[in-house]
């Protein structure tokens, strides 16, 4: 299990490693992820009618807190603003209630189209927890992870959209 520690060292891997990448040469981190809209963890990704694009997946701390997220990101994949409700313990968590939250903010970026979104990796912190697509190296390989929760991976190639659950 990744630290916060190791998530801040691997972030700043990436950023050091995108100043020198070239695709012949390192096919190390990625400056862009394609998230390929789908019915189950990218339900909630696509493109606002001003070209913003959105992205909601399922966060969750293992064994801790659940959260509803809504990341909006500018045409060229920066994070430009993050939503987020911490919805406490599994044991107390109201589905219902975050799903209004989330239907809410969705209405809130009408009029949009759920479809593929390609957005740089980030995060951010809330209630104590580093939160977003977060670059974790293995070895030689990267990996784009969803955190925390780990509910989704990217990887190579960065432009299929294709995740791991």
């Amino acid at each position: 299990m990744c630290t916060n520690d190791d998530i801040v060292r691997d972030f700043e891997l990436l950023k050091e490693e995108l100043k020198v990448k070239t695709e012949e040469q390192n096919m190390g981190p990625p400056e862009l992820v394609t998230i390929e809209y789908d019915d189950y963890h990218a339900k909630y990704v696509g493109h606002t009618a001003t070209g913003v694009q959105f992205f909601s997946p399922p966060i969750f701390v293992p064994g801790g807190d659940e959260f509803v997220v809504l990341f909006l990101f500018n045409e060229s994949g920066d994070l430009i603003e993050s939503k987020i409700e911490n919805f406490g313990g599994r044991s107390t968590y109201d589905v219902e209630k975050a799903r209004a939250l989330r239907a809410e903010w969705l209405a809130q970026l009408e009029p949009f189209q759920f479809q593929d979104i390609r957005v740089k990796p980030f995060f951010v912190e809330h209630s104590g927890e580093l939160l977003g697509m977060i670059p974790v190296k293995w070895d030689n390989y990267w990996g784009v992870h969803v955190l925390p929760g780990d509910v989704m991976a990217f990887h190579e190639p960065w432009d299929s959209g294709i995740y791991d659950t």
